[in-house]
């Protein structure tokens, strides 16, 4: 004990006690015994144990007995009892001779779901509707896209990409850099999509006359549809599907196309003249803009005493609103200095005139200046030497002189445009200046004339812009009845315009040319294919930049999406009550 004790304090285990034989052996416990090894091998942790699923078992083969008491699915009891069966509903009866079987819904104001892809992510995503299905209504959305599923076993890679703004109007075109528009990724596929049939005869009026043919009908099928069908190689069951698709789509168009405006649309020539007379500009507005353009043109005398500043676009060329901008432009020398330089320059000019939120925008196609003056509340934008904008607002303000239909006319559809969302060149609609230059194409059109076509008349009037000619016959004053043989009304004339653009024009090959006052050929332009991001499916010639389609920017979806807002005005026109409300009704984006 003693020694145990003295190892304790050493610091160490004492040690151990032995053993004893004999009778203590049995006070201490046998070992445990150690459990035995693992027969199988341990599980494979990594890569799984099995990569590769074992044969499906056999179904068991029932008895013909057995098969006699199978019993087929039932309705479970917590669904609710399907809706009965509407029996179909009469044919439509026409009330009067003018009046013909509407092939539209006939319900105004119903809800529409909204096109999924009108806008989405860009201007018109995924945009696209079958052409055999346009619906009606004097509001909602638009109807969305149901493709025929043969038709989506062959799809096309797509891409967003960048569209380069080009100027159309002085005053939409400067608002932006580069707009968005559709692309089919494959070039040398989008180009044979876009190829065009043999032309066909047309009239001096510009109607096709083959309407009432058959084979007349094949041609003239939408033009979205066709390129969303065509491809290479031959012709497939999805491919002949699509083409049923769309000769059942033309004869309705064809159908349409016969109808006869209603007895009783001069009722509505009050209502529209009052519309228009509400958006024409005040004196107020008028004063407030002269204001800006003196207080701009002493800023800019301090920098450059030589320049010269010409109103242009919408506020100059009689067709602004007043809710329209100011867009000036500077004639000057700019020497050896870049029209960036200057523009960079004129904005700090601007700011130190105390001009508020000037920006100089230097990478749209016309390099400008915006600013805004909060003493006349008005916004501006300014480029230098843009002058074929100058020439074409005088060109567009003479034709205004000519015959007052004419702003009527422009200022109702364009007021209409803006409502319905298809003003807006950056999601591939067209912009003021094209539906100006429609209507003007419009009424040379129409017969009797009601507009001349200046620039075949005369020249009396001549400007040299970069090489190009701008010449036409400016005394307009002597011909103030020229239309006067015409005595079609405002309400008459609108349904016309949009009954044209809705049936009559032949979008695969004609473009509108007020250059010549008529319409010519695709070919001529050498428009049947795409180029770029100039599509060339909706084409309107420049006056004097003739190789500028300002409708380039219209894309597959865009097309039907304006050609639908040309069948629904239309529509609206021809057998609704209160036209002149339905009609500029705004389009419900919600829907």
């Amino acid at each position: 004990m003693a020694s145990d004790a003295r190892a304790a304090e050493d610091g160490g285990a004492p040690p151990p006690r032995p053993v004893a034989d004999g009778f203590l052996r049995f006070l201490i416990p046998a070992p445990k015994p150690r459990p035995a090894a693992p027969t199988t091998a341990p599980a494979r942790l990594v890569p799984p144990h099995r990569l590769v699923a074992p044969p499906p078992a056999a179904p068991a083969l029932l008895r013909p007995e057995e098969r006699l008491h199978i019993v087929p699915p039932t309705r479970p009891d917590w669904l609710p009892p399907p809706p009965p069966r509407q029996p179909p509903a009469p044919p439509l009866r026409s009330p009067s001779p003018w009046v013909r079987p509407r092939p539209f819904p006939p319900a105004f104001g119903e809800p529409r779901t909204r096109n999924a892809g009108r806008f989405a992510g860009q201007v018109n995503g995924a945009r696209g509707r079958s052409p055999a299905s346009v619906a009606h209504s004097s509001g909602g959305g638009r109807s969305g896209s149901q493709k025929p599923k043969a038709a989506a076993a062959h799809k096309e890679k797509k891409a967003w990409v960048a569209v380069e703004k080009k100027g159309e109007d002085a005053g939409d075109d400067d608002r932006a850099a580069v707009s968005e528009g559709y692309s089919c990724g494959d070039e040398t596929g989008t180009e044979a999509e876009d190829q065009l049939e043999p032309e066909g005869e047309q009239d001096t009026g510009g109607h096709r006359r083959g309407l009432d043919r058959e084979d007349d009908a094949k041609n003239s099928l939408d033009m979205a549809a066709n390129q969303e069908c065509s491809g290479g190689g031959g012709e497939r069951p999805s491919e002949l599907v699509c083409q049923s698709n769309q000769a059942t789509h033309s004869r309705g168009r064809m159908g349409r196309s016969q109808v006869e405006c209603r007895p009783d649309i001069d009722t509505f020539t009050p209502g529209l003249l009052a519309l228009y007379e509400s958006l024409k500009p005040s004196e107020e507005h008028k004063s407030k803009q002269k204001q800006l353009v003196d207080s701009l043109a002493k800023s800019v005398s301090k920098e450059w005493p030589n320049a010269q500043l010409h109103l242009y676009g919408s506020c100059a060329n009689s067709f602004g609103t007043s809710h329209s901008d100011v867009d000036v432009c500077l004639e000057m020398e700019i020497g050896t200095a870049s029209t960036v330089e200057v523009l960079l320059r004129l904005a700090d000019v601007l700011r130190a005139d105390n001009f508020d939120n000037v920006e100089a925008i230097t990478s749209a196609r016309v390099p400008i200046v915006k600013m805004s003056d909060s003493g006349s509340g008005f916004s501006c934008d300014i480029c230098i030497n843009n002058l074929f904008a100058v020439a074409n607002t005088k060109l567009l303000k003479d034709y205004a002189q000519i015959d007052q239909r004419l702003l009527q006319l422009a200022f109702l559809v364009k007021h209409w445009a803006k409502l319905r969302g298809v003003n807006e060149t950056y999601r591939g609609t067209l912009s003021s200046y094209a539906y100006v230059l429609m209507c003007i194409n419009f009424l040379q059109l129409r017969e009797p004339k009601i507009l001349p076509c200046l620039q075949a008349m005369e020249q009396t009037y001549t400007m040299n812009v970069d090489g190009t000619e701008c010449a036409y016959f400016d005394e307009v004053h002597q011909l103030q009845y020229f239309g006067a043989e015409n005595k079609e009304s405002i309400a008459e004339l609108l349904w016309a315009f949009f009954h044209f653009w809705a049936f009559h024009h032949d979008y695969r090959r004609d473009v509108i040319s007020v250059r010549t006052g008529s319409t010519i050929s695709k070919q001529e332009k050498n428009w049947t294919t795409r180029v770029g991001n100039d599509r060339h499916l909706m084409c309107i010639e420049d006056p004097f930049e003739t190789g500028h389609d300002l409708g380039r920017v219209v894309d597959r979806q865009t097309i039907r999406i304006l050609r639908e807002e040309f069948e629904r005005a239309a529509a609206v026109l021809q057998y609704n009550d209160d036209p002149c409300v339905a009609l500029f009704e705004p389009y419900d984006y919600e829907n």
